[in-house]
């Protein structure tokens, strides 16, 4: 079996898209099957490594933090499907890759699937609620919808990272939905409490204070400003109690150089590329904080609590389902004061007893080998069942 990934949602220091594609590639060599990767890149060329095929093609730059390329030459993608003749496409984002991925597919006969991993059309009606009026939104929302299931609906299947999220986009119209959960490498994430102390020695992070994480994309749709005006208002009303290590760069680096600059309590790691390393600076704090409120799973919350980190954020998203530290005592508010009182009251509690606990649950639910297991099993019955 051949599988291809094929998406624009990959840069040198994307996150949770790049470690599933990779994660998959892994698993697929390891059961003998071959993998290739179509994606954005800085030049276009085609390396091999074992069963593993990656193509880059030249790409303009949208981002200068994040790295992330607009992939605009569909007609290279088409030319690497036809070299490759994968058995399955999987596509990994919902703009013109993803109809090139569906167009290709049928002139060569090759079944595609869609991942969908982000609830793109929230990101609409932020804009649209910011800009203009409610009857603006309705629209907007109307027109996000239709245009879900007018692409969604021309796969074979829409693979979807939680079940709420399927369930929505069921009552849109989506009929081809299978819910398949994000996981973790558990041999590699994770309690390790010795581990943990000699990361935070090696970061330079201080001893006496709490160490408060966040690892993603410093982007508006993660939701970082709260974190900041959280950190803010902590430093102000308790100045040596915490420290916040961030792991990550985008859109508000500036903001986030400044509350640097201004506390003097901040650690800035830009990007952290190895999953053993990533785990050490998930075990060095005492705390991980993810103020994302349109998470549409959430894999960083997973492999923090994973390593013995307990989590703390603002409910009401997709993420919920899968804390197991303590969401009783999140913040209920989009709002950094009401995120710096959640923070607060997580962090008098024994952090260590419900990182452990929070680490049991995830290891005896959400391993990868069980994720891949699923989806292998549903790329078999699409390859079967596909009618050209």
């Amino acid at each position: 079996m051949t599988i291809c990934d094929l998406t624009q949602f990959y840069s040198p220091f994307s996150g949770g898209v790049r470690r599933y594609v990779a994660e998959k590639a892994a698993h697929l060599e390891a059961a003998g099957d071959s993998h290739v990767l179509i994606v954005p890149g800085a030049k276009t060329a085609r390396l091999v490594e074992g069963l593993r095929t990656i193509y880059t093609i030249e790409s303009p730059l949208v981002s200068r933090t994040a790295r992330y390329r607009a992939l605009l030459n569909l007609n290279l993608v088409e030319e690497a499907l036809e070299r490759e003749k994968p058995d399955l496409i999987e596509s990994g984002d919902p703009y013109q890759v993803a109809w090139k991925a569906i167009a290709s597919g049928r002139a060569l006969g090759i079944p595609t699937v869609g991942f969908y991993h982000s609830h793109f059309p929230d990101a609409v009606l932020r804009s649209v609620a910011k800009y203009f009026g409610s009857i603006s939104v309705m629209i907007a929302e109307e027109a996000g919808r239709r245009y879900v299931t007018a692409l969604y609906n021309r796969f074979e299947r829409t693979l979807v990272p939680s079940a709420g999220l399927s369930e929505l986009l069921r009552t849109w119209g989506l009929d081809n939905v299978e819910t398949l959960e994000l996981g973790v490498d558990t041999g590699v994430f994770h309690p390790d409490a010795a581990s943990g102390v000699s990361a935070r020695k090696n970061l330079g992070w201080p001893t006496d204070r709490q160490i408060l994480l966040y690892v993603g994309r410093l982007n508006p749709d993660k939701n970082v400003r709260r974190l900041f005006e959280a950190f803010t208002k902590l430093h102000e009303d308790e100045p040596d109690r915490f420290h916040l290590a961030v792991v990550g760069d985008g859109m508000l680096r500036n903001s986030l150089l400044r509350l640097q600059e201004e506390t003097a309590a901040v650690s800035w790691i830009q990007y952290c590329g190895s999953a053993t390393e990533l785990a050490d600076i998930y075990r060095a704090a005492d705390l991980f904080v993810h103020p994302g409120v349109k998470e549409t799973f959430g894999l960083v919350t997973l492999e923090s609590q994973a390593c013995g980190t307990p989590v703390v954020g603002i409910r009401g998203s997709y993420m919920d389902k899968i804390i197991f530290s303590g969401l009783h005592n999140w913040s209920v508010e989009n709002d950094g004061e009401a995120l710096a009182s959640a923070i607060r009251r997580v962090a008098m509690e024994d952090l260590g007893a419900s990182g452990l606990m929070a680490a049991s649950s995830v290891g005896s639910r959400y391993d990868w080998k069980a994720v891949f297991g699923r989806l292998f099993t549903i790329y078999r019955e699409v390859i079967a069942s596909y009618n050209p």
